[in-house]
């Protein structure tokens, strides 16, 4: 049969499809994004959108469950925790169609905040957890996580990692599934979570969970390799395929796809067959904990640390002390921390508030995040989507009861205002908060390759859909003052800034200017250069932080590959030194 060559979140996206499943609902986030970018090519067999967070994404996707048809959300594994409400609650109701969420970790925080390992929610909020370690598997596992849905009449987790989601492999399609829907009918004792109801579904939920366990002891997802009875292995997930590497040929493996509930039967089994007994798994120690709970001995976190993600050197290392052979380097290499892009909107922004040391500035998730990085240094603070208001509304409360006299910005960026940052600014506005929130606006959702929002005013298929306006809301709330502003406009910036510093009535700014790298957008034309006969050298362009930006021979000069023409550089110079060169 024809091969394919797909990544896990390509092969995650197939196997929905081929799953029959009908309507499909996100929030990007990497390593989770490119599922939802490889849908629209399966057409009008599925409806799919971004929705603006994942709470409302899983509520979504689960809604179709309950209305007849299978379902898919899928986020990054911090999202889970935005989504961690509607998850707990689905448990105990149950579903009509198979309602799959998708959860991709991320060990060693690639693109992260945190490591967490999400396989506790599955056990915490008693669900079904799937794990793939392979594209094939992502495209077989999707296909039985539905199956196991509906037969056991609750949500399914399916986890990936980094390495999964963006590893490719061989593929083999298959053909579609069509489930038929179910037909819909009223069902408040199921679907309606008064405590009532919740208190007779728990002891479903505990007998479907027992069910499952000894489903697992002879599904297709769990696997048992004999090969020789002196090690055996428990894994699951990409560490199986690290695990293969490393241990000797006549190793024995138990490789785990279905791995909450833990088929303990099998495990037991597995273990009474061979001598010693490992379990890999990469961040927790998610198994060996509960395989050691049921007094079977096994060796993992003892020598396998709970951070950071695995491979096959650094198994090896940690099992066996076997050193990878390293070699010095003749030069060390330069230290390049990531940096705003040429000619990005948001570096106006940073740059204006940088030359100020009165106030502070309270961040978030976003490209925007980078202007906490030298030579910016304009952000105090980034805890999570939403937190650049709501932790700005903390810390201005703190500062009055200590009597600091400190404004407060408060950043977000559009995307992240439709996600969490609507509520903050009604929080800062209902409560008094001594918070000037900023909207960095650049039209899309920046940092995790250009997804669509509810203000870009196109849908995930790219079709025009209604615009929502951030002033329109801001101005609803009642922030009497909404500021919009060119952020590569220095001195209006500047001038926004300080006429919300001074105003005594509340007040927003929104710093609009489209990402540069928006398709869909005009680039400005010319690019900007130096004139070394004016330049004196004294270094000011450098702390804009832009990467065309440098120094040769004492004098500035801007890499032309690099530059896009955004003039911000221009605008520091004190001498008009560079200018924009048309053509």
């Amino acid at each position: 049969m024809e091969k394919h060559l797909l990544s896990g979140n390509e092969a995650i996206a197939r196997g929905a499809y081929e799953a029959g499943v009908k309507v499909c609902s996100a929030y990007p986030g990497t390593p989770s994004t490119e599922i939802f970018e490889s849908l629209p090519q399966y057409g009008d067999a599925l409806y799919c959108e971004w929705a603006p967070n994942e709470k409302v994404a899983t509520e979504v996707a689960y809604g179709a469950a309950i209305g007849g048809v299978r379902s898919l959300c899928a986020m990054k594994h911090v999202g889970l925790n935005v989504a961690a409400d509607p998850l707990f609650t689905a448990a105990y109701n149950g579903v009509n169609r198979g309602f799959v969420i998708v959860t991709a970790d991320d060990p060693s925080m690639h693109s992260s905040q945190n490591e967490q390992d999400n396989r506790r929610y599955a056990k915490f909020a008693k669900v079904a957890l799937i794990e793939p370690s392979d594209s094939q598997e992502c495209i077989d596992f999707m296909k039985e996580a539905y199956r196991i849905s509906e037969r056991f009449d609750m949500p399914v987790l399916f986890r990936t990692t980094t390495r999964v989601s963006h590893s490719k492999s061989l593929v083999t399609f298959g053909e579609r599934e069509e489930a038929e829907p179910f037909v819909y009918t009223r069902n408040v004792r199921k679907f309606n979570c008064a405590p009532a109801n919740a208190y007779l579904n728990h002891p479903k939920v505990e007998k479907n969970l027992a069910a499952l366990e000894e489903y697992g002891s002879s599904c297709p997802l769990n696997r048992v390799e004999m090969r020789g009875t002196e090690i055996g292995v428990i894994t699951a997930s990409i560490a199986y395929q690290y695990a293969k590497d490393v241990f000797p040929e006549d190793a024995s493996f138990l490789k785990l796809g279905l791995t909450n509930p833990l088929p303990m039967q099998l495990i037991r089994d597995f273990a009474s067959r061979v001598k010693t007994l490992y379990v890999i798994e990469e961040l927790e120690g998610f198994m060996e904990e509960q395989i050691k709970a049921a007094g079977i001995d096994c060796i993992g976190k003892a020598l396998i640390s709970n951070q950071y993600e695995l491979n096959p050197q650094r198994l090896r290392e940690l099992l066996f002390g076997e050193k990878p052979e390293t070699a010095a380097l003749p030069v060390q290499a330069v230290s390049r921390p990531p940096t705003l892009c040429p000619g990005c909107p948001h570096r106006g922004f940073f740059y204006t508030m940088s030359k100020g040391k009165d106030f502070v500035i309270a961040g978030d998730i976003g490209c925007y995040t980078l202007g906490a990085n030298p030579p910016l240094n304009a952000l105090d603070t980034c805890i999570c989507m939403g937190g650049g208001f709501s932790v700005a509304m903390g810390m201005s409360k703190a500062f009055e009861a200590s009597g600091q006299q400190k404004k407060i910005f408060g950043v977000v960026g559009d995307s992240t205002f439709f996600h969490s940052g609507m509520t903050g600014a009604a929080e800062i506005l209902y409560n008094k908060g001594r918070v000037i929130p900023v909207v960095l606006d650049n039209h899309i959702t920046g940092m995790t390759g250009h997804q669509d929002n509810p203000g870009s005013g196109y849908t995930l298929q790219g079709e025009p859909a209604a615009a929502i306006r951030i002033e329109d809301v801001l101005r609803a709330f009642g922030y009497e003052k909404v500021l919009v502003v060119d952020p590569q406009d220095l001195a209006a910036m500047q001038g926004a800034v300080d006429e919300a510093l001074a105003a005594e009535v509340p007040t927003a700014i929104i710093a609009r200017r489209p990402c540069l790298l928006i398709k869909r957008e005009k680039r400005p034309t010319g690019l900007c250069a130096v004139d070394t006969a004016k330049c004196i050298g004294c270094r000011k362009c450098l702390k804009v932080g832009c990467p065309a930006v440098m120094i040769r021979e004492k004098k500035s000069y801007i890499d032309p590959t690099q530059c896009v023409g955004c003039t911000v550089c221009a605008q520091v110079c004190p001498v008009g030194a560079i200018g924009r060169k048309e053509g």
